[in-house]
């Protein structure tokens, strides 16, 4: 089936999947976001135990979608892998290492003996989900604002002394760091922290049976909503009324066009209504809680998690269809990668996507392993009969 697709819709495909996993993945990080307001909402150890043991049995999603992104990313567009890896490598060295943090603090900050406490893995969470989030936020940025390298593929023919040749050259003087004190990247950045604890905060609600918790939960709800709009509002107008980097169909050739990713919008009405379809669903599932905590709160978070993937993933959508490059470069415009230039083979693209194909299967176990652990709300008798807590 596969090998009758041409190149360009094969990848376009992917393209496609690996947008769809990127936007999962935000969805997924509202555990990075819980774990920054532990001591917020837990004002005692059972209180917090709770917290910590009800996103412990989902860190994992997290950490593995983490993964899958990572390698569908590298396998599908190695250019750019090895663009932003091998020289942003300052930034994704964090995120790696916060993530390590995050896997250690679980295991251990309930193990016997534990001589650095209980409040250094919680700290250690709280930085995972600190950097984690405004570090990808930031870096998703890039792929509108850009970054500064360069790429000659005729690098490969240059053969000198003990020296291997290098495609891609990166130019920021920070290996990526840089790309945080740019303002619009931050805000974006910003948007990802403060999305992650209101989807942590809702899911609270629909997971939590503590009286105590929740009242804190509805209060910080309002405080963390607020500057998520803000900056997510002023990242979209920001990216609206920004230039972008648009590529010639016919030449390849890059070129800044004003109100690139506005022209992009309208020029794709199917991924306009799923932007506003989505971003519409993320504020009615935080308003209700809002207005109807009782009665309705606790449905917020599928609504908000399912708004999540569709903005995220329209989002992704405007960086790398219509002609527009996704990874441009700001030190040399023809450097920029698209999809056409930075992606595998036709025949890698092939053979990965009849494996592909498995994905609606993973989705089912992870949705079968999702209910499994989530039959009943948490409260510290569950936890008390649990034969491991974190």
């Amino acid at each position: 089936m596969f090998e009758t697709f041409s190149h360009i819709l094969l990848q376009q495909y992917w393209w496609i999947i690996v947008s769809l996993l990127g936007a999962i993945l935000v969805f997924l990080m509202f555990v990075q976001g819980g774990q920054t307001l532990i001591y917020t909402l837990g004002k005692t150890e059972d209180e917090r135990t709770i917290l910590v043991n009800l996103l412990g049995r989902k860190w994992e999603f997290t950490f593995t979608t983490l993964v899958t992104f990572g390698g569908a990313f590298f396998a599908s567009f190695p250019l750019f892998y090895s663009t932003s890896f091998g020289g942003a490598y300052w930034v994704w060295m964090l995120i790696l290492i916060a993530f390590v943090v995050q896997a250690v603090s679980y295991e251990y900050r309930q193990k016997p003996n534990n001589f650095l406490g209980k409040r250094t893995y919680e700290t250690l969470l709280f930085i995972n989900g600190l950097l984690g989030t405004v570090l990808i936020g930031t870096a998703v940025a890039t792929f509108f604002t850009g970054s500064e390298f360069s790429v000659d593929k005729m690098n490969l023919t240059l053969l000198t002394g003990n020296k291997m040749p290098i495609i891609s050259e990166w130019k920021g003087l920070a290996n990526g760091l840089e790309a945080a004190f740019n303002l619009q990247n931050l805000s974006l950045g910003l948007a990802v922290f403060f999305l992650s604890r209101v989807l942590a905060l809702l899911y609270f609600m629909n997971r939590v049976r503590n009286t105590e918790i929740m009242v804190r939960v509805q209060k910080h709800l309002l405080y963390n909503a607020i500057p998520f709009v803000v900056f997510f509002l002023t990242f979209v107008i920001w990216l609206m009324l920004s230039s972008g980097f648009a590529v010639d169909p016919a030449t390849g050739i890059v070129s800044m066009e004003s109100f690139k990713y506005f022209h992009n919008l309208i020029a794709m009405p199917v991924v306009a209504v799923l932007l506003l379809l989505g971003v519409a669903m993320v504020l009615v599932g935080i308003i209700r809680p809002l207005t109807c905590f009782v009665k309705c709160g606790t449905k917020g978070i599928w609504l908000s998690g399912i708004g999540t993937i569709l903005t995220v993933f329209s989002l992704l959508l405007l960086a790398g269809f219509n002609n527009t490059a996704y990874y441009p470069s700001t030190f040399d415009l023809q450097s920029s990668l698209t999809i056409q230039n930075s992606s595998s083979s036709h025949y890698t693209l092939t053979v990965m996507s009849y494996v592909s194909l498995m994905v609606p299967f993973v989705i089912a176990y992870i949705f079968y392993a999702w209910r499994s652990i989530d039959n009943k709300k948490m409260d510290i008798e569950e936890i008390q009969s649990e034969s491991h807590v974190y």
